[in-house]
């Protein structure tokens, strides 16, 4: 039998292995398979509890969100309702403010009214006065004509009072 370099490879291998099995390089390579098995094992369960956290955490600010909305809706209608109120308001008094206005200027116009009425009641009983003092100087004595403008104003007053 020959030996060739086959045989000698072969004999390399048996020590290599024999060599690998007494320095016990399988049960490290399994403890280092283990190892990284539990490692990538706590990185699930980590990532896991990381997403049901932030599964929680979308949920809270969905509701939060939810509830910024209602509450800002409600904010918008009080305002519509505080503005319509104020409209309202306005309205109302600027009415009011017409409607005295008006009434004002109605008392100021018959009032007016009243005094032009009065001025040319005035003004005509001088003028008649005047008249019936011009029409008595001439047909009577000056004595008969003091006491009838004196009678004559008395009737008007007693009947301007």
């Amino acid at each position: 039998m020959t030996i060739d370099a086959t045989f000698w490879a072969f004999v390399a291998l048996l020590i290599f292995l024999a060599i690998v099995a007494y320095l016990k390089v399988p049960a490290m390579l399994g403890a280092s398979l283990d190892k990284r098995a539990a490692k990538i094992t706590a990185d699930l369960e980590d990532a896991r509890r990381l997403r049901e956290e932030a599964q929680q955490l979308l949920a809270e600010y969905q509701r939060k969100r939810k509830e910024a909305e209602a509450e800002a809706g409600g904010i918008v209608e009080a305002a519509k309702r505080e503005a319509e109120s104020f409209v309202a308001d306005a309205k109302a008094k600027t009415e009011d403010y017409v409607m005295r206005r008006t009434a004002l200027a109605e008392q100021k116009i018959a009032q007016a009214e009243r005094e032009a009425v009065n001025e040319v009641r005035s003004l005509a009983v001088d003028i008649a006065t005047d008249a019936a003092r011009k029409v008595l100087a001439a047909k009577s004595d000056a004595k008969l004509a003091a006491d009838l403008f004196k009678s004559s104003v008395a009737a008007v007053k007693s009947k301007l009072n």
